[in-house]
């Protein structure tokens, strides 16, 4: 006898006979009483009669769920597929899953039914108090908000019979509004407002924060503003005495460049969306070598952008973000390595050395002349000896006199020396670097 069939086990459940008739009585009972429970729920009218409505429905879900109807017996080979029967099990899973979906709808109306509360009303002005401070304004825009927020006031004062005001205190009228609205929200949680008795007030409050949100909504922000005249506002015109070029925002950026004006110069790289200004913005920075533009430089950099890289470089600040963002593309495609090493060059960054100098080694003959070139700006005598073995070893003569350019810009006695055993070779730039080093010490 197989484990199994021991009669030392119990006989698996499924293999028990199910009692379908008291499964159909259960059902039919809990058919009755979910009726009861939607006329309950249609006749409550207070929170305690929903809570009440909500403790029964729980109570009814108690006896809904542990009724499981057993699957349907498999049908015989042979029975004609064609005819469509419904098995008694399927007929009652049937009116469980309708209950169940009866339930849930009864559920779903409850939650309808309840409130609205005072929270609610709470949840809607700190709603709009995140917009407000979340949000740039024009001037005129600030005089719609302060003007949306004291109608605002007006109905909830009326409402709780509160004495709320605008608040003057705050750099900016956003932190004014945003400490109003607090107020406004310590004035709700002390009304106590309960659900029932106050049905009305709050209603009202709701009425009232539709309104303060629409009115908000329709303030003028800095976004709705055309980008000449936002730039109109932020003063980028008034360097203009008369319209030297076209357009007139490319004198403006010259000026800007010839005064210094990094501040200009990024918020019109920021705005305008041409790649006309965006080319002469990065040209203007490029030039001037601001710290101020180190972060959105960094941002463009991370999205591969050669130019941002390039005006890295010209900035030249061994910052730790700054080099390992260029150090991502040591390795990476030509057009990427080429900017990047550059820039690295320019900065002096020690940390560069080892990853470019790797690079000499390239397949790609452009590869190993901006890799040396690039150790010949940083200018670390680590540098030395494998520019020493590029210049004797490289097939590429043009790579040959980067590295003899390098060693000579590297500029130490050893260096120097090695470039200038090459006085006659057979290149005529690797020549022309060795008959320009000056052995002699300085007098």
């Amino acid at each position: 006898m197989s484990d199994e069939e021991s009669p030392d086990k119990p006989a698996e459940a499924a293999d028990e006979p199910v009692d379908l008739d008291a499964i159909r009585s259960d059902l039919a009972s809990l058919e009755d009483d979910l009726g009861a429970l939607e006329a309950d729920l249609e006749a409550a009218e207070t929170e305690a009669d929903l809570d009440v409505v909500e403790a029964d429905i729980e109570a009814f879900r108690s006896e809904l769920e542990p009724i499981e109807i057993p699957e349907p017996p498999e049908e015989e080979e042979d029975e004609d597929e064609d005819e469509e029967t419904v098995t008694p099990e399927e007929e009652l899973q049937e009116r469980y899953d309708d209950i169940e979906s009866d339930v849930s709808d009864l559920e779903s109306d409850l939650e309808d039914q309840r409130g609205p509360y005072a929270e609610d009303v709470i949840g809607e002005i700190n709603g709009v108090s995140g917009t407000i401070t979340g949000t740039r304004w024009t001037e005129e825009g600030n005089a719609e908000l302060i003007e949306a927020v004291d109608d605002f006031l007006d109905d909830l004062n009326d409402l709780l019979g509160s004495s709320v005001t605008l608040v003057n205190e705050g750099e900016t009228v956003p932190e004014q509004l945003e400490a109003t609205l607090e107020n406004a929200v310590d004035a709700v949680e002390a009304a106590d407002l309960d659900p029932d008795d106050d049905a009305e007030t709050i209603a009202g409050l709701l009425e009232a924060t539709d309104g303060l949100e629409s009115d908000v909504d329709d303030a003028t922000e800095w976004t709705d503003l055309q980008i000449r005249e936002q730039l109109r506002r932020e003063g980028f015109y008034d360097v203009l005495d008369h319209v030297k070029d076209f357009p007139p925002e490319w004198h403006a950026l010259k000026v800007h460049e010839k005064r210094g004006n990094v501040d200009m110069i990024l918020l019109a790289l920021e705005t305008f969306g041409s790649d006309f200004m965006e080319e002469h913005c990065m040209e203007a920075l490029e030039r001037m070598g601001p710290e101020e533009a180190i972060e959105p430089m960094l941002q463009k950099a991370n999205r591969r952008d050669q130019a941002a890289m390039a005006v890295l470089g010209k900035i030249g600040v061994d910052d730790d973000e700054v080099v390992d963002t260029l150090l991502d593309y040591v390795d990476s495609n030509p057009n990427l390595q080429q900017p990047a090493f550059r820039a690295l060059g320019e900065i002096g960054t020690a940390e560069a050395v080892q990853p470019i100098a790797n690079q000499l080694v390239d397949e790609n003959p452009d590869v190993r002349s901006w890799a040396a070139r690039a150790l010949g700006l940083i200018g670390d005598t680590r540098a030395i000896d494998p520019l020493a073995d590029v210049l004797a070893d490289d097939e590429a003569d043009r790579v040959r006199a980067s590295a003899a350019w390098a060693l000579t810009r590297i500029g130490t006695r050893d260096a120097l020396e090695i470039v200038a055993e090459y006085d006659d070779d057979r290149a005529y730039l690797v020549q022309a670097e060795a008959e320009n080093v000056d052995l002699e010490p300085a007098a």
